[in-house]
């Protein structure tokens, strides 16, 4: 009586074991998989955050540069309006200035496109397990294209002053 008492409480002990040793095991799996996956997506936020320092720090650039593209147009708009003719030099300040205008405003155009752009981005990168990774992805490619886009504007309007 004693050695079947014994067992089956051996044998349940035995069953019990098994069953901890293939539970834990598939908890070791679990987690080295969610590990993996975590570490993936920890690796994405930098990359994107990295993006997306990159990107500010262009953006801040272009607004320096637009200020001093302003003040340039000041300065030369003085300098134009001294030269030779009063009507010839007031022709020429009203064509350069509308030039100079114009390119202003495609910059200043594409710099609130890139702005928009970018705060978006922020937004959905605040809550970026609301939204396929490809789209984040595929978003911050046109946010970029955005940014390079006032870029090449204010390069415009560099030549523009220069000129």
């Amino acid at each position: 009586m004693t050695i079947v008492l014994l067992s089956l409480l051996l044998a349940g002990t035995v069953g019990v074991g098994a069953y901890l040793w293939v539970t834990t095991t598939r908890w070791q799996e679990n987690s080295a998989d969610w590990e993996t996956q975590a570490r993936a997506l920890g690796e994405d936020v930098a990359r994107l955050q990295a993006d997306l320092d990159g990107a500010n720090a262009e953006l801040e650039s272009a607004r320096g540069q637009l200020t001093t593209a302003q003040d340039r147009i000041a300065e030369l708009a003085n300098e134009k309006a001294q030269l030779g003719d009063e009507n010839e030099a007031s022709q020429q300040y009203l064509d350069y200035q509308s030039r100079v205008s114009d390119a202003a405003g495609k910059v200043a155009a594409a710099l609130g496109q890139c702005t928009t752009a970018q705060s978006q981005l922020i937004g959905y990168l605040n809550n970026r397990d609301a939204y396929d990774p490809a789209d984040l992805e595929r978003f911050s490619g046109q946010v970029d294209e955005l940014c390079q886009a006032a870029t090449d504007a204010n390069a415009q309007l560099q030549q523009e002053l220069a000129g």
